[in-house]
């Protein structure tokens, strides 16, 4: 896919992506969430899934959003948000520009230094009504990040797969409305929510989950 010097590109990923990129030609949506997009409405938007290699190995890198934000105060995520409209089309490569600006914008990375190689298919967000586009991207020539506003961002950090994929790091959340999910405690955060439910899907279809103990519960605070 190439729009003004925008592509998708899996040339040149190290082998261990591999299994990545095939679960990004092959998933379909409802193997991903049981919250999909309406047919119409929903606010666009897209975050960037960003595998980089550190000194223990692949990683991800995430945020912990602001605790003084209305929504999703404190919780740890993927960089993103919601498509300018200098973006461009939702439905092609608006979303690639969407999460190189919004990751550019909150963590301070070079967007030169990342090669964008697929993208899963959209999901929703019910609570805040996002209609959100996973774009997966490797880390070619990785750039100091920091969390650039702190009104908005706490702390920007990467988190090895390794520990995502460690069974005592596991458990599953239970929300004050009685939702329940996968969760990761890593990196002195606990991941849960939709970025959990991503990291866990792609952990699980690229080969990678190993058997862990879902029975294991970690309450949620009321404000979450």
């Amino acid at each position: 896919m190439r729009d003004s010097g925008i592509e998708l590109s899996a040339e040149g990923l190290p082998s261990w992506l591999d299994p990545v990129v095939r679960a990004a030609e092959t998933v379909r949506p409802e193997q991903l969430s049981r919250f999909l997009p309406p047919e119409q409405g929903g606010r666009q938007s897209a975050v960037l899934i960003l595998f980089g290699e550190g000194p223990r190995g692949p990683e991800l890198l995430l945020m912990e959003r602001s605790g003084s934000l209305r929504s999703h105060a404190g919780q740890p995520s993927f960089p993103g948000g919601a498509l300018d409209p200098e973006d461009g089309d939702p439905l092609t490569t608006g979303p690639l520009r969407a999460a190189l600006r919004e990751a550019e914008e909150e963590t301070g990375l070079d967007p030169r230094g990342v090669q964008l190689f697929g993208v899963l298919p959209r999901l929703y967000i019910p609570v805040s009504g996002f209609v959100v586009a996973p774009v997966l991207g490797w880390w070619r020539e990785p750039s100091p990040v920091k969390a650039v506003d702190l009104a908005e961002t706490a702390r920007v950090f990467t988190v090895p797969v390794a520990d995502l994929t460690e069974p005592a790091h596991r458990a599953t959340t239970v929300h004050p409305s009685g939702h329940r999910g996968p969760a990761f405690l890593v990196a002195s955060a606990l991941v849960w929510g939709f970025t959990a439910g991503v990291i866990d899907r792609l952990l699980h279809y690229a080969g990678w989950e190993q058997p862990w103990d879902p029975t294991r519960q970690v309450p949620l605070d009321w404000r979450a």
